[in-house]
């Protein structure tokens, strides 16, 4: 949500901003509609104030018994008691056009971020591990892995595509990498473990930005509730219409949660595997703090997700994303890809986004600063830490051998029970 304020003070920066993002200019339309909210307002503020006044007059022109002008301030009071709740109708229908005008915007991007139309702009940051040199040629993960319990067939019959069963050894892989995860980042990242709510209010939606845009993506219940399409959603609206103190600042949450999309923007694209599933595992990373701390929470939360590939000694890249690639509600976005080998590609495994005080305003999520009355807008930012199915998919296709087995990564042997591999079924 942008600042109407802000809109008024630089209209012409608010646009350029704008059209950085490769959309036109909006700033005449909304300072024309705030315009027309404000003068309504006033029109009803003058209107109580007249009828408050004329109200008192009518009593002392009785005790003068002047009828006649009685009369004629009781015709004005009645008068405006028909045309008031007109003009605060009007007033509020103008202020839903704003707000709804407001809140379709997406987030403006930070100085920093690079222009662009779309990921091939997006800017390299630096690459960590090599590739593996194989003696063989390594295969995509759909194509082996059935094999060791990945079964795609099993849950089309049951749930149709873009579903998938997990069975034995992989699912306990699955298990491991989620739990592997799940502790790092609370025992060594320090955010706090959250096991919140997959079913939420269009309120949360909207206070996170995927409402009302992105409806189509997303599954609804039939009394009403979203199916979460990441933890995100739950864990940012855990403030949501608080003023916190500045001193319990930043707050880290986490947690590891199913995550529900229907993909309708993404019909055609990675039909085959694990890559895009309407029903996947994922380990969220959400802070919450004030703006002075903003910058360094997301230096902290992109070395957490980027501490979990290390640890898996899978290799992968940071990409800056562009302006025409970043998320609706995002100012600055860096993508992790890990390297798939099966595909001879770098995929997105996690996005660490900070969306500065954008969401804040559309939860109403403040603090009060230490010495002021008044308050102020906390700024968020999400990330993965990671995405457990994909993470699945690159540790299949980085350890996997020529006998079809796959080595299982140093670091998640431990949540195995001691089992270094996974061999296909005899």
């Amino acid at each position: 949500m942008h600042d109407i304020r802000m809109i008024r003070e630089n209209p012409a920066g608010f646009d350029a901003a704008l059209a950085r993002r490769g959309l036109p200019a909006a700033a005449d339309a909304l300072l024309q509609r705030d315009e027309a909210h404000r003068s309504l307002l006033t029109q009803a503020q003058t209107a109580q104030a007249r009828r408050n006044e004329a109200s008192k007059l009518i009593g002392q022109a009785k005790a003068r018994k002047d009828e006649a002008t009685a009369a004629a301030l009781m015709a004005e009071v009645g008068a405006l008691k028909e045309d008031l709740p007109r003009i605060e109708a009007a007033a509020a229908a103008e202020g839903e056009a704003l707000t709804a005008a407001l809140a379709a915007l997406p987030n403006l991007p930070a100085a920093e971020v690079p222009d662009g139309a779309d990921e091939a702009d997006n800017t390299e940051q630096f690459r960590w591990g090599s590739p593996r040199a194989f003696d063989f040629d390594p295969r995509e993960h759909a194509d082996f892995a059935p094999a060791l319990g990945l079964d795609f067939e099993g849950a089309a019959a049951i749930s149709g595509t873009r579903f998938a069963a997990l069975r034995g050894p992989m699912a306990r892989l699955h298990r491991a990498l989620g739990q592997f995860m799940l502790d790092r980042q609370t025992v060594s990242n320090d955010y706090v473990e959250v096991a919140p709510p997959l079913l939420v209010r269009d309120e949360a939606m909207f206070g996170t930005g995927q409402l009302p845009k992105f409806a189509e993506d997303l599954f609804r219940t039939t009394d009403g509730r979203w199916l979460i399409p990441t933890a995100e959603v739950s864990l940012t609206n855990l403030v949501r219409e608080r003023i916190l103190d500045p001193a319990d600042l930043p707050l880290r949450f986490t947690a590891l949660t199913p995550c529900f999309r229907s993909e309708a923007g993404s019909a055609g694209r990675d039909t085959r595997g694990l890559i895009r599933q309407h029903q996947f595992e994922k380990v969220e990373l959400v802070a919450i703090c004030t703006p002075e701390q903003s910058a360094a929470e997301h230096d902290h939360m992109l070395a957490a997700a980027e501490g979990i590939l290390q640890a898996l000694e899978l290799p992968y890249r940071r990409m800056l994303l562009c302006t025409g690639d970043m998320g609706f509600s995002a100012r600055k976005t860096f993508d992790l890809e890990v390297w798939l080998p099966g595909q001879q590609a770098y995929r997105e495994i996690s996005s660490v986004s900070n969306c500065g005080d954008f969401q804040a305003r559309r939860m109403n999520a403040r603090y009060r600063p230490e010495g002021e009355k008044g308050t102020r807008f906390l700024h968020t930012l999400n990330g993965s830490g990671l995405a457990v199915g994909r993470t699945l998919v690159a540790v299949l296709e980085n350890y996997q051998q020529a006998d079809g087995s796959v080595s299982v990564p140093a670091a998640l042997i431990p949540y195995m029970g001691g089992v270094d591999r996974l061999s296909p079924a005899a």
